[in-house]
């Protein structure tokens, strides 16, 4: 256990200073939840990823879990991303992949899904919703992450608990993200 710690430590610190090396700040204001659907906008680069996961380490977060192509996950790749939480999916598949989730938010104590609700890196003109539909069935909350390019700025600063309400709740979820920019701004359809 206190090989773990001191193994986590020594990664949230690197994360930390990879973060201030190249000049980005991390903003965490909102409290640690268990279990919660992390909504993370706008994703318009690959860098979106690795920004990410160092500002989740580096604010104190442990064991986060994302969807991913299927595709990125050959040998060795398909190790070193499983091995961080990725979750494998075929896009071409029609599968129950919420109640996936949702049973593995059951199984777990502690369980975060971070999830891009474009679902791509391209523009789009709808989100998906399946991470709304796993926080509603799983009964879990969304925090509402960022990751804002002009201001150089990762956070976790909204926490939104879904109704039910499909439609308002969208629209609020979306509201957050108003004055956030991505790497790719043209590609960012809110």
């Amino acid at each position: 256990m206190v090989c773990f710690l001191t193994k986590y430590n020594i990664m949230q610190q690197f994360s930390r200073f990879i973060l201030k090396l190249s000049g980005w700040k991390y903003i965490r204001t909102t409290p640690y939840i268990d279990k919660s659907v992390i909504c993370l906008a706008p994703h318009t680069s690959n860098w979106d990823f690795i920004i990410s996961k160092l500002f989740y380490t580096a604010t104190g977060g442990k064991n986060s879990h994302f969807f991913m192509k299927r595709e990125w996950f050959f040998f060795p790749l398909g190790l070193l991303l499983r091995g961080m939480g990725g979750i494998p999916v075929d896009r071409r598949r029609k599968t129950s992949l919420t109640d996936q989730v949702v049973a593995e938010f059951g199984r777990h104590k502690k369980f975060h899904l971070g999830v891009t609700p474009e679902g791509t890196r391209r523009a789009v003109k709808e989100w998906k919703k399946g991470f709304y539909f796993i926080a509603v069935k799983a009964g879990v909350p969304i925090q509402l992450a960022y990751i804002d390019y002009a201001k150089k700025e990762a956070g976790i600063t909204g926490v939104f608990i879904p109704t039910g309400n499909e439609k308002a709740d969208f629209a609020e979820i979306k509201s957050f993200y108003k004055n956030v920019t991505g790497r790719f701004p043209e590609r960012f359809i809110r």
